[in-house]
């Protein structure tokens, strides 16, 4: 029986392979041998556990870091030189950068990269344009490059960052879809959210608004935070659950919003849950203000726990949310217009029930994971047949 060809998944840290592909490395274990590299640490070794497949510590920055980044890309080749993968397939942008032209330098035939998000759509002056530079070599380096919305690959070919034909979408977007099985109104019984209720002090009459995410700017927070607390001046029975994870040295709140996050007794704080779904169980309007997304899994979680949305109008988000379907749609830093689309919500309550009912058929229809994974693996296979037919062509014309 002959092996099963090699495929490398580079993620940055170890915490993109565990929540951003999770499952889908075991699925694809199935059909090739999967390596899966990121930043060393217990959560890399957890991930190679769980999934089944062999993992490599490489540590690699998310800030710009030469001699650091140098180091990465010399152990990647190296990596790349001793497994000779058929695939190296990267995600999040240093691992895309350092991953692809390490990849492109050892000549992996099949070199592949997801685009989930633009850090330079919030960037100007010079790191605009070395996050420009560094996108485009990325892709110079990949042969092909997936941008995992519709609307984020209209973007890249807009401001020029990767040629139209290495482009393309997997399905209908995202870089993993959803377990709609797991992320299901029925996997939390009542029982679980009374008790969630009480530990976070919310009383039956309280109408639940939840973020989750990283808790930073670049997410919205600080116009989520200003919203809120003009919402709770005039409607008394809210709670704002906020899930997720202070960055202070990457993406600080603004100082007044971090100190309402704390102190406010209306809003509950819970830093970084391994599970998601209870906090989503226990939500009446579920709210991404973010500034830029690649395709948020968070808001295909909510909508597959049957919460209705309310995102900014930017890629992704505006994809998964149809306005007036399953959530509403608001600009993008706009507190007052984040502020008026929950009051609508909290006020007529047959609509916020009318989303409700919608929104996991929405999901459930478009963005099941299964689906997803049947179509990158046919991609993998297709982009695999395509270099034998090559090398088979340029054999011949040596002979």
């Amino acid at each position: 029986m002959l092996p099963k060809p090699k495929l490398v998944r580079v993620t940055t840290v170890p915490l993109s392979l565990h929540k951003l592909l999770g499952k889908q490395l075991k699925f694809m274990n199935s059909h090739y041998e999967v390596i899966g590299v990121a930043s060393q640490g217990e959560l890399l070794r957890r991930v190679s556990d769980e999934q089944s497949i062999r993992v490599v510590g490489i540590n690699m920055t998310r800030i710009v870091s030469p001699i650091s980044d140098l180091v990465s890309l010399a152990k990647l080749y190296l990596l790349f030189k001793k497994e000779k993968p058929q695939i190296v397939h990267t995600h999040t942008p240093k691992a895309g950068l350092i991953g692809m032209l390490a990849a492109w330098l050892a000549r992996v035939p099949v070199r592949m990269h997801t685009v989930a998000g633009l850090p330079l759509l919030e960037a100007d002056g010079i790191k605009r344009k070395i996050l420009v530079l560094t996108e485009r070599l990325t892709s110079a380096c990949a042969c092909n490059v997936y941008s995992n919305s519709y609307k984020m690959m209209e973007i890249m070919l807009e401001n020029d960052l990767c040629s139209p034909g290495k482009l393309g979408v997997i399905g209908n977007g995202s870089s993993n879809g959803i377990d709609t099985n797991h992320f299901a109104p029925s996997t939390i019984d009542n029982t679980a959210k009374e008790k969630l209720k009480a530990e976070l002090k919310i009383s039956s009459t309280d109408k639940v608004l939840c973020f989750v995410g990283r808790v930073v700017t670049d997410k919205g927070v600080n116009e989520l935070v200003e919203s809120f607390i003009n919402l709770i001046s005039k409607h008394h029975n809210l709670k704002l659950v906020i899930v997720g994870p202070f960055e202070r040295e990457l993406d600080a709140l603004h100082e007044q919003t971090e100190r309402a996050i704390l102190h406010n007794p209306n809003i509950c704080f819970t830093d970084y849950q391994e599970d998601v779904r209870p906090f989503l169980a226990i939500s009446d309007i579920f709210i991404l203000p973010s500034y830029r997304e690649g395709f948020p899994n968070v808001v295909m979680q909510a909508g597959a726990m049957g919460v209705p949305c309310v995102v900014s109008d930017i890629n992704g988000c505006n994809e998964i949310i149809e306005h007036g379907l399953n959530g509403l749609i608001v600009p993008a830093k706009d507190a007052k217009a984040l502020e008026k689309a929950l009051e609508f919500l909290i006020k007529d309550e047959s609509t916020l029930i009318r989303m409700a009912s919608i929104s996991r058929q929405m999901i459930v229809s478009r963005y099941d994971q299964q689906y997803l994974w049947q179509q990158l693996l046919k991609e993998y296979r297709s982009l695999t047949k395509e270099v034998q037919v090559q090398e088979q062509k340029k054999h011949l014309y040596v002979s």
